[in-house]
């Protein structure tokens, strides 16, 4: 269920399949002073977590606030649920549970205080499930907001997108500020928001933190979507670092014919690989041989992403 990149000029508008939470569809949205996005398509599934890469710049936070309605794209249609973000903003707001990157807080309330009056906007949930929010990140709730770090604040912000259990989480760096318990504790309730068949749309520029929860994941760069992968296949396109000592083996030359062998180099005693994709023609090969020691470096998320970025342009 791979749902797009960039639909070209002319082409028919995309239509949101049944069970679409997200619908982007040649979505542009320039600023006067550069910046942007330009005829993005995308579509995620309800009860996926899709992760939203990008370095800062790339349009991520400006892909949420069209979602939101906060901003207006020049051109394309934007839906949730199959609803209209602008004709029908207010019940898509009593859907979705939002943190941004750039949070702001009332500062001379308490984090109590604040989740209360959320509570009350929102027309509940009972103060017992935020609670239970309240206990898992390990917030003081009593402590002036304008007193707290940078990570207790954005635990404040966390709760309450969390809170009322939306069927839409649209989270901008949920981890930032936090400690790596409490960073588990997110990654956590991302992963039992799907399993409940919840939706998350969640931007970061942590790629392991994506790798960790998300099923899929859309590269933008220039403010352009240049691809839509599945974690396992962005991993399945990155270096695998071999390094092998023989007791006898061939010339190393004769492992550049390997099929995804890249790279041959001979340092001291062993030899360096550079191979791209699946290990297994490399492994049939080096089964012939004696060998003394074997190295593979696993594929990093961070390196998968680089080596798409970098080629974007053929991703297409």
């Amino acid at each position: 269920m791979v749902l797009g990149v960039t639909s070209p000029a002319g082409t028919k508008p995309l239509t949101a399949r049944p069970g679409s939470a997200v619908a982007l569809d040649r979505v542009t949205k320039q600023y006067r002073g550069g910046g942007g996005i330009e005829e993005v398509s995308l579509e995620v599934a309800a009860g996926e977590v899709f992760g939203f890469l990008g370095p800062n710049g790339a349009g991520k936070t400006t892909t949420i606030r069209l979602l939101l309605d906060l901003i207006r794209p020049d051109t394309g249609h934007i839906s949730l649920f199959g609803l209209d973000v602008r004709r029908d903003s207010v019940a898509i707001r009593r859907r979705v549970g939002y943190l941004p990157g750039d949070l702001a807080l009332y500062d001379h309330l308490t984090a109590r205080e604040l989740l209360t009056h959320f509570c009350h906007l929102r027309g509940g949930p009972p103060w017992e499930s935020v609670q239970v929010l309240v206990d898992r990140f390990d917030l003081d709730l009593d402590r002036p907001i304008r007193a707290l770090s940078k990570g207790n604040r954005q635990k404040v912000g966390l709760v309450q997108a969390l809170m009322g259990q939306p069927e839409l989480l649209i989270l901008d760096e949920p981890t930032s500020g936090l400690d790596p318990l409490v960073q588990q504790q997110v990654h956590a309730a991302i992963t039992e928001a799907a399993e409940e068949g919840r939706t998350v749309f969640l931007s970061s520029h942590v790629l392991s933190e994506v790798g960790r929860v998300a099923h899929r994941v859309g590269l933008i760069r220039q403010g352009r979507v240049i691809a839509v992968k599945r974690v396992d296949e962005l991993r399945d396109r990155s270096l695998h670092l071999v390094d092998v000592q023989f007791v006898d083996g061939p010339e190393p030359a004769a492992l550049a014919t390997i099929p995804g062998v890249g790279t041959v180099q001979q340092r001291g005693d062993a030899v360096h690989l550079e191979v791209t994709g699946s290990l297994d023609p490399l492994v049939r090969q080096l089964s012939r041989y004696r060998l003394r020691d074997l190295s593979v470096r696993e594929p990093d998320l961070e390196e998968s992403f680089l080596n798409l970025y970098e080629a974007g342009h053929a991703l297409t």
